[in-house]
């Protein structure tokens, strides 16, 4: 009997080591799942959150040196477009005079002769410049013309070239060529 007594306690121990092991094995799962999957998943995200507020801080940094650039570059701009007002665009009081001799001079210089030439004032437009329109007939060759609207379009003064029609001329094989153009006066 002593030998029976021998194995049944062993297998009593047996069984406690058995079940202590399993529950340790079930406790590790609980904890695996409970605790340390929910973690590492909380973790990838704050990672992921982390790497994407750093890709932000990036661009923003990238964002404010531009706008330092800019602003560096702004009293320059300032005093560029003081000059361009002063050089390039005439004043209301000078704009009439200044349309009539810079056209008279091109159509000179180009070999071509002014038929007629209108002028008015835009009052609608609510700009920083102030806009006189032209309306410019001229006739001549082909290559005169060609070179009073390119001499137009590179003058100087602040003028914007609109519309351009070439028409049948009369005399010598004359074209004609009826321009709209804006010049841009300072108020």
């Amino acid at each position: 009997m002593g030998t029976h007594v021998r194995k049944s306690r062993r297998q009593i121990v047996n069984r406690f080591f058995e079940a202590t092991g399993m529950g340790l094995v079930a406790l590790d799962l609980l904890v695996f799942f409970a605790v340390y999957r929910p973690l590492g998943d909380r973790k990838a995200e704050v990672e992921s959150r982390f790497h994407e507020l750093q890709q932000a801080k990036r661009d923003q940094q990238i964002r404010v040196d531009v706008l330092k650039k800019y602003e560096a570059a702004l009293p320059q701009a300032g005093k560029g477009l003081e000059d361009f007002t002063t050089k390039r665009a005439p004043s209301r009081r000078e704009g009439f005079s200044t349309a009539a001799h810079l056209i008279h001079k091109v159509a000179d210089a180009s070999g071509v002769k002014v038929s007629t030439l209108a002028y008015r004032l835009d009052k609608e437009q609510k700009d920083p410049l102030e806009r006189l329109q032209l309306e410019i007939n001229v006739q001549g060759p082909y290559t005169g013309l060609l070179k009073f609207s390119h001499a137009l379009e590179t003058a100087n003064e602040f003028m914007l070239v609109r519309d351009f029609t070439l028409t049948p001329g009369g005399e010598n094989g004359a074209l004609g060529l009826r321009l709209g153009a804006d010049l841009y006066l300072t108020p």
